[in-house]
């Protein structure tokens, strides 16, 4: 089964009463323009939900600048917004799948399999002229019961302590990965050890490659222990995504990622090419 669902095929389920869609458009240089924009048009029946003010706690010392959200806080929202065991998510955004791609992952961690990320974005959708909306929906409230799968991260000290023969996998673009430049967090480079493998390679032209191209992409990873992170826990979750759509099943995240890694002093940091 894929990840991914097509536009085409959302758009003949928009009446379907077993789904939920949820737009996740989210700027993270301008926080309120991804809910201006879900009020301007969205998808018929969609909801919305924020990166930071839904899918992530606030920020603290230590943890990154996205830390997971709470799981009892994000288990009332997801039951409030009309999704149980028996709803089927789809969730989107125009970020290339990055934020939705957070989505997909926390509904997972919270042992809800039934989600998917759309294979473009709400750009794409509107340029086929499928229909969009101002109508906010009023969802009738359930009872979300989250089932966590701790296994699933590591902290920090799970990531000093990780073992030769897991792969410790940055999902940054390469300019920040060798510490060329870094526009958010106060240190620049990677995790020592760490090898990249920048998510977006993963699309062309804003469309996620399939199954098979994603498959070939990640054969000499399968069966292999890996750990991903990225600036602060969010596009680890897009790499991840295409990793689980390449077939790997040993893939977990350090979700507080670069920005909790630098938050430590004591941290050692590496920058350059690393591992290829």
């Amino acid at each position: 089964m894929s990840e991914f669902i097509s536009l085409e095929e959302v758009k003949n389920r928009l009446t379907d009463p077993n789904i939920v869609i949820v737009d996740c458009r989210f700027d993270l240089t301008q926080k309120e323009a991804g809910h201006s924009a879900y009020h301007e048009g969205h998808l018929p029946g969609a909801i919305y939900f924020d990166l930071e003010k839904d899918l992530s706690s606030p920020i603290g010392q230590h943890g990154g600048r996205h830390p997971l959200p709470n799981v009892s806080t994000l288990a009332e929202k997801l039951g409030h917004s009309g999704i149980d065991e028996s709803k089927t998510v789809i969730a989107y955004d125009d970020q290339n799948g990055s934020m939705a791609a957070r989505l997909w992952w926390l509904l997972k961690y919270y042992g809800h399999d039934r989600v998917f990320v759309t294979q473009e974005g709400f750009s794409s959708w509107v340029k086929k002229g499928y229909p969009v909306t101002t109508s906010v929906p009023d969802p009738e409230p359930r009872a979300f019961l989250p089932k966590v799968k701790e296994e699933w991260t590591v902290n920090v000290s799970g990531v000093r302590e990780l073992q030769n023969y897991e792969l410790l996998m940055d999902a940054r673009a390469p300019e920040r990965y060798r510490g060329d430049v870094e526009p958010l967090d106060p240190k620049a480079g990677h995790i020592p050890g760490a090898a990249n493998s920048f998510w977006m390679e993963n699309l062309k032209e804003g469309k996620w490659l399939s199954k098979e191209a994603l498959r070939t992409r990640f054969e000499p990873f399968q069966n292999q222990p890996i750990t991903v992170y990225c600036g602060s826990g969010v596009t680890a979750c897009a790499l991840m995504l295409a990793m689980t759509e390449g077939g790997l099943t040993k893939v977990r995240l350090y979700p507080g990622s670069w920005s909790d890694w630098v938050s430590y002093e004591e941290n050692p940091v590496e920058t350059g090419d690393g591992k290829k």
